[in-house]
């Protein structure tokens, strides 16, 4: 069952036409990656799902954004319970300048929860879906830069799951991260499709291959070819798809 529906969606940086007539439908509890060379589109679709466009100066967008079945730029939409409801993961890990714990904490905290019962309850689970509790439970009340990159990565993921969102947006989450760190998190990635949505930005097409289920190709701002992702990476249909993911450009 599909939770988000793009439908002829075109995005505009003042007079830049950013993204083309993009129809894509995700299907729920899976993960979908999104490829193609920088400044194709990926990163802005993804900022797409969650208003995060809304923040530049000049956006326009037209077209339609539908998850779970309601179009997320209905003027009635609170963007904030939106981004409740989608989280998000950047490329660089970037904790707050706080403790481990507090990291965790915010986003209830923000949402009215303040009985410590409950957040310590959140706390440990979100740090347990992100594989990290383990790492850290004797250590909550540290500062988050002490940990290494990849557990400040999996520590944003445990932020991101403490609001429990519907869909975990990543935008090149292991490209600032060591080769050790970058297999965790892809784990992680699969593990976390039992619950979530999860839609992947990255320019690692072996990264591709492994985690995802269904891949989009972007180029110049259109989606070239968006299938599952075996199909994609053994038998494309567009010869552009083929020239791209073997390394005939990009």
């Amino acid at each position: 069952m599909s939770i988000v529906n793009v439908n002829n969606v075109d995005l505009y940086y003042g007079e830049f036409h950013a993204l083309k007539s993009i129809d894509m439908s995700i299907e729920e509890k899976s993960v979908t990656a999104f490829i193609g060379p920088s400044g194709c589109g990926k990163s802005t679709l993804l900022r797409t799902l969650n208003r995060m466009n809304d923040m530049i100066k000049g956006v326009r967008i037209t077209g339609e954004v539908n998850i779970g079945g309601s179009n997320i730029y209905s003027p009635s939409v609170n963007v904030e319970l939106l981004r409740k409801r989608i989280g998000m993961v950047f490329q660089q890990p970037n904790p707050f300048p706080k403790s481990i714990y507090d990291n965790v904490a915010y986003g209830p905290r923000i949402h009215g929860i303040r009985d410590k019962k409950r957040l310590d309850e959140i706390v440990e689970r979100s740090l347990k879906g992100a594989v990290l509790w383990n790492d850290v439970k004797d250590v909550l009340k540290k500062s988050a830069f002490s940990l290494s990159g990849g557990q400040q990565q999996r520590l944003c993921i445990a932020r991101a799951l403490a609001v429990e969102p519907d869909i975990l947006l990543m935008d090149e989450p292991t490209s600032a991260l060591d080769p050790i760190s970058t297999l965790k998190i892809e784990e992680l990635v699969q593990e976390l499709k039992e619950n979530y949505t999860i839609i992947i930005v990255t320019h690692n097409m072996q990264q591709a291959a492994r985690v995802s289920d269904d891949t989009a190709f972007f180029l110049n701002g259109e989606v070239v070819e968006f299938n599952k992702t075996e199909r994609i990476f053994s038998n494309p249909q567009d010869q552009r798809t083929e020239d791209y993911i073997t390394g005939r450009f990009g």
